[in-house]
Formats: structure tokens, sequence, C-alpha cells
């Protein structure tokens, strides 16, 4: 499979991880999972396919995610997700760079 079909899903919440991973693969579609922003920063040096992440996590929230791929001039969509949407969390991670900006549970 091309690695323009890989999904990273970065989020704290292991049953997230899981539940994201299981729905993807049943459609064949690789699946990387990270834990973390910061692991995800360490892991994956040049991302490849998208990003789906958490917004409010541990140390490094997802929007700061979006400002570091950004910085370092990474092209990758990144989808954001969140169960505490508000207008101000969505429109920061539209203008860092977010392809969407999508509600939990899905």
């Amino acid at each position: 499979m091309p690695d323009d079909l890989l999904v990273h899903v970065v989020d704290d919440d292991l049953a997230v991880r899981q539940s994201l991973a299981f729905l993807l693969a049943s459609d064949g579609i690789p699946v990387r999972l990270h834990d973390s922003a910061v692991a995800f920063l360490e892991a994956v040096a040049r991302p490849s396919g998208c990003i789906v992440t958490d917004v409010r996590m541990p140390g490094l929230d997802g929007v700061e995610l979006l400002r570091r791929l950004k910085a370092r001039g990474e092209a990758v969509p990144v989808i954001v997700m969140t169960g505490h949407a508000d207008v101000p969390l969505a429109v920061a991670a539209m203008r860092e760079g977010a392809a969407d900006f999508i509600e939990k549970p899905f």
C-alpha cells in the first residue's frame, strides 16, 4: 500500500486509538498509532499520508503539533478532533493549517 494512504492517529486515549485503527484497518488503510504528539514527532521524521490528532493532550496539544509541523515545512494533511469543541479552538486549528476539525464521538 502506498505511503500516501497511511494514517497516523495521535491521541492520548487508548480506546480512541484502537477504535480508529480498527475502522481504518477494516477498510485496508494502514495505520500507525501514537499516544502523544511528542511520541509522534519523535517517531516520525518525515510524515506521509495524513494525521488524525486529538487537540487536547497532555504535554503538546494538537494545535501546537500543527505549528511544529508547519515550522518544519511539512505539508501533510492534519485532521483535528476533539470532545471539547468550541469556535475559537476550531479557528485556531484551521489557522495553523488543519484540513478539518471534527467532534468526538463521531
